[in-house]
């Protein structure tokens, strides 16, 4: 589904990733873990064509079996690929139905995206007079990530990556998002956890860990491989 050939990418002279190659095979969770400023974020934000990011001519992005390189952010996420945001801006005056309702402007139908709104906030315990509030203005951390989790169900992308969707998340809060992602999950999706820690993979049991350290992708294993990681840090990796 995802290719990555040859992946190297930096902010002006700082080399960030180094040559990760690697291939996200469809309907596999993977997570993505590894200390502080080891390149992460940057791996799904490099795939979603964030300008900030110079990405090597040597370096290939292949989505379905085209190279997306060239295409902006909005082409790719029109492509079938969603990426959460770790900190959620608060959009003043704006529901989340109306931000929905322009995400999705001739694709579905108005009263259907209400209902679906609706569906998935029940299901993430998120009340009626939270979905009338301007998006995220005043939220705790559980209840924008889990803002971020309903517009990935509702959009409906292939190629989700969920960055840090447990930080600032309560264990209730972290246990429901975790089951309604495993609900959203399905043979033709490929979902990727970007996180630091176990706690959401113990509910998840991901196929594939992999671990990015000083911008290189120096391990992979099982789910076994977090709870390894939690016992023992990144230092012996």
């Amino acid at each position: 589904m995802l290719t990555l050939k040859n992946l190297s990418v930096s902010i002006g002279d700082k080399k960030i990733l180094k040559k990760i190659t690697y291939t996200f095979e469809p309907g596999k969770i993977y997570a993505i873990m590894g200390p502080n400023g080891s390149g992460k974020s940057t791996l799904a934000a490099t795939v979603m064509g964030h300008p900030l990011y110079s990405v090597s001519s040597k370096s290939k992005i292949i989505f379905n079996k085209k190279n997306i390189d060239k295409l902006s952010p909005d082409e790719r996420a029109k492509s079938g690929i969603f990426l959460s945001f770790q900190t959620p801006l608060s959009l003043s005056g704006i529901t989340i139905y109306q931000f929905m309702r322009y995400a999705l402007t001739g694709r579905m139908d108005p009263l259907e995206i209400r209902q679906k709104v609706q569906e998935f906030a029940k299901k993430l315990k998120i009340s009626e007079d939270m979905l009338s509030r301007s998006l995220n203005d005043g939220f705790s951390g559980g209840e924008k990530k889990k803002m971020e989790v309903i517009q990935a169900a509702i959009l409906d992308p292939q190629f989700v990556f969920f960055d840090e969707i447990d930080t600032g998340v309560d264990v209730d809060a972290l246990a429901t998002i975790a089951k309604f992602i495993k609900k959203m999950h399905s043979p033709e999706k490929t979902f990727v956890i970007i996180t630091h820690y176990n706690r959401i993979l113990k509910y998840l049991k991901p196929d594939r860990i992999l671990v990015i350290k000083e911008g290189m992708l120096v391990k992979e294993g099982n789910w076994k491989l977090a709870q390894v990681i939690e016992k023992k840090g990144y230092d012996n990796l």
